[in-house]
């Protein structure tokens, strides 16, 4: 579903207001017509590239933001799964409409094909020939540094990346984002695998700068801190078609507890492989974020990862707006979302609120602003409309607070939101959630 096929229903669920005081004329009047254009260009790594503008709303004037998502390669289902919090954003933002005259938001889409070169060639295409002040990107956290040092740090170019969680992003404080850093992450993971009686585990992790991160922020923490052993901790290729030599490896460990720190399509190979040698019944697994996939589910038989457990980022399911937004996910797509569309979701919202609240439409002006709307020191707004509201009364960036529907965004001089985790584990072969953590 596009942008342009939600009605008003939804878009009222999104705002969490009544129509009565908007401030937006558009909310007043007739529903505007709304358009969405696709074209192809070549583009990535060498093949087909779609490159997708969505608009909606109305008014003759508009801005046009980019985003780099992950649309094809092993990272495509979890670029699918921001498509619609995207969608949603893009709507519930048009609705109320930019500034006084209500100019309509668009955002132009390069698919990174999974890669980081591929990252880099649609961040080129999106700064370069369309000239967007501003790039929400990507998912995977290698695509997203090598698009910040490429292409959007030289240029001056406002960069969001809506799910990336390496700790590295850390050291580059321009580069922001939705998801929290992984630190926080592999410290409970860590915490977790010895609360349940490990003391010597394997770990393998998908060979960049996410699996690099996450793996050194668990290994120092469950041998420095709690005292256990890493057995094995050694990295492996992205889009392999068998891993069982690393399987065969970890089992020549005594390791009780194998760590799978790797994205879904790698990890579906190794339930499959591990499944066959029966090594699911030997050893116990765990995972992070990126091994809670449904084509993982979907592609794995029944009884092949019961048991398994892991930390992965959440939302707090009992915030009013983060309710709004899974109503109007679920009217909308008869499904229910991820944290992951949520911070797509807020990572659009985000980004037309520094438009809303800057001075001109430029990197350096979007810059000097896209924080501020989101610092606790202002007034707590819990989406645009309200946010909104508070800049067109005279307000300044740093008099809202905007509260994301994945949570506080509150972003540091690094860059970085807080924290937000849950504890999951697969039963009778799909996912159960259970308990919080926060950093």
């Amino acid at each position: 579903m596009s942008p342009h096929d939600m009605d008003r229903r939804t878009l009222l669920k999104l705002s969490g207001l009544s129509l009565v005081g908007a401030t937006a004329g558009c909310l007043e009047g007739e529903e505007e017509e709304t358009t969405e254009a696709t074209t192809t260009e070549s583009g990535g790594g060498g093949g087909e590239t779609t490159t997708t503008t969505e608009e909606s709303g109305g008014g003759e004037s508009s801005y046009t933001i980019g985003m780099v998502d992950s649309l094809t390669g092993s990272l495509a289902p979890y670029g699918e799964r921001n498509t619609r919090g995207r969608e949603l954003a893009l709507a519930a933002v048009n609705e109320v409409g930019i500034g006084s005259e209500g100019a309509s938001l668009n955002i132009s889409i390069e698919d990174d094909e999974s890669t980081n070169q591929g990252g880099v060639n649609g961040a080129q295409k999106l700064v370069n020939q369309d000239g967007v002040p501003l790039l929400i990107g990507s998912v995977g956290s290698g695509v997203s540094i090598a698009i910040h040092d490429s292409v959007t740090n030289d240029a001056g170019v406002v960069q969001i990346s809506q799910n990336s969680t390496s700790p590295e992003l850390t050291t580059r404080p321009e580069l922001l984002r939705m998801s929290p850093s992984g630190a926080a992450k592999g410290q409970a993971l860590a915490s977790l695998v010895s609360d349940d009686g490990h003391d010597t585990v394997a770990v393998t992790w998908i060979n960049n700068d996410y699996g690099t991160g996450l793996s050194d922020v668990f290994a120092e923490t469950f041998e420095s801190e709690i005292g256990g052993t890493v057995a094995y901790n050694e990295p492996h290729d992205q889009g392999q078609s068998s891993y069982s030599g690393i399987l065969t490896e970890m089992a020549s460990t005594d390791a009780s507890a194998w760590i799978f720190l790797t994205y879904a399509n790698e990890y579906t190979v190794m339930v499959n492989e591990g499944f066959d040698q029966g090594y699911n019944t030997s050893v116990d697994y765990y995972g992070a974020e990126s091994t809670v996939a449904d084509s993982i589910i979907e592609n794995t038989p029944a009884g092949s990862m019961d048991g398994m457990k892991g930390i992965t980022e959440s939302a707090p399911q009992d915030q009013e707006n983060y309710q709004n937004f899974v109503s109007a996910f679920e009217e909308n797509y008869d499904a229910t979302p991820t944290v992951w569309s949520a911070y797509a979701y807020d990572a659009v919202t985000v980004a037309a609120l520094a438009i809303e609240a800057a001075d001109e439409f430029t990197g350096e002006a979007l810059s000097s602003v896209v924080r501020d709307v989101t610092r606790p020191e202002g007034e707590e707004v819990f989406n645009f409309e309200e946010a909104a509201a508070v800049l067109r009364d005279g307000g300044s960036p740093s008099d809202i607070n905007y509260q994301g529907v994945s949570g506080p965004v509150d972003l540091d001089e690094n860059g970085d939101p807080p924290g937000y985790y849950q504890i999951y584990s697969v039963e009778d072969h799909e996912y159960v959630f259970g308990d919080y953590i926060t950093s």
